[in-house]
């Protein structure tokens, strides 16, 4: 905790205990819901750092990343629906980003033939090159915020979240 905690009253000490999830014990709630804020501040730390990077770095927006790496594993493109259903937003969400990028050159759409009303978006070669050095920068900042988390621990964290990914999905 930062600043004096002298001077901090106890009831605004509690509150930080449990939406930072520093303190471990009962008090600050039943072990899923410090298990849920401790993975969702994580989450925000390094989704800010991330976000905060492309835009000083690259003058562009995680949400055009997440767009362009999801164009990057489907040559063949993806219609506006099954961008949004995978990236999780709205359609009018990514037609605005992919019009963004369609300006730039780094994306084309076409009509699919089978339904005029819907379009795929794919990753020009220019679209392709910019996406390449976002993904490289990307992957060093994740493998600067992993450096100093032994190995070990990495793949006891993947193994947890991958039962707690099971343990969700059979909860419906």
């Amino acid at each position: 905790m930062s600043g004096n905690d002298a001077t901090i009253s106890p009831a605004r000490k509690r509150r930080r205990t449990i939406v930072t999830g520093e303190k471990l014990d009962k008090a600050a709630g039943p072990a899923e819901l410090r298990v849920w804020l401790r993975l969702l501040s994580v989450t925000m730390m390094l989704e800010k750092r991330l976000r905060r990077r492309f835009a000083d770095q690259f003058g562009t927006t995680l949400p055009r990343f997440d767009i362009m790496a999801a164009l990057d594993r489907q040559p063949d493109g993806l219609t506006m629906s099954a961008l949004s259903q995978a990236l999780l937003v709205s359609n009018g969400n990514v037609t605005a980003i992919v019009r963004q990028l369609e300006k730039e050159g780094l994306v084309e759409t076409r009509a699919v033939m089978t339904d005029r009303r819907s379009s795929i978006a794919v990753l020009t070669a220019a679209g392709q090159t910019r996406f390449g050095e976002l993904a490289a920068a990307h992957h060093g900042w994740i493998a600067e915020a992993f450096a100093t988390l032994p190995g070990a621990h990495q793949t006891q964290l993947y193994r947890l979240l991958g039962a707690l990914k099971q343990a969700i999905g059979r909860t419906g």
